[in-house]
């Protein structure tokens, strides 16, 4: 199974979120390069309060840049440019919202994230995003919880760190 692209999505529901945040969405033409690309075309770009994407790169992959930008602080995010620098408890946090805001998305969902997840390759420990996400991920809904980026029933509360 592929996974679901930009194109495939269309960018106005990533949009409609990340404007949620305050954060910018900007798509580039079809083979054009992306800036701020940490892992190369086609996956998504961060620069500042911006994910790039382009009509090939996997939702996936701009929920979860634009979950970086959600969980970095507005010193990390005002000087960023491609290296999120995030460590260890922020990255599962990441992924672990990625996946709540997965299900604000119409067309993708958690089911749909989780799938196209494991077909990118992320690596969990217990084989597979969602039993990382039901069995495994306490600590990352901690830490999105102290940092007030969810409320105690795992809701987004719209914010950013």
């Amino acid at each position: 199974m592929a996974v679901l692209t930009c194109a495939e999505l269309g960018t106005h529901a990533l949009q409609s979120l990340f404007n949620r945040f305050g954060l910018g969405l900007r798509r580039v033409g079809d083979g054009e390069p992306i800036p701020g690309s940490w892992f190369g075309e086609p996956e998504a770009g961060v620069i500042q309060s911006e994910v790039i994407v382009r009509g090939d790169t996997p939702v996936h992959s701009a929920l979860h840049e634009g979950c970086h930008l959600i969980c970095m602080d507005a010193e990390r995010r005002q000087a960023l440019h491609t290296n999120v620098e995030g460590d260890y408890d922020e990255e599962n946090a990441v992924c672990f919202l990625q996946i709540l805001l997965a299900d604000h998305v119409p067309g993708m969902g958690r089911e749909r994230m989780w799938a196209d997840m494991d077909e990118w390759g992320y690596s969990f420990r217990l084989g597979s995003a969602r039993a990382w996400f039901e069995r495994d991920a306490e600590d990352a809904r901690q830490w999105l919880l102290g940092h007030g980026l969810i409320d105690d029933a795992s809701r987004p509360t719209w914010r950013l760190r």
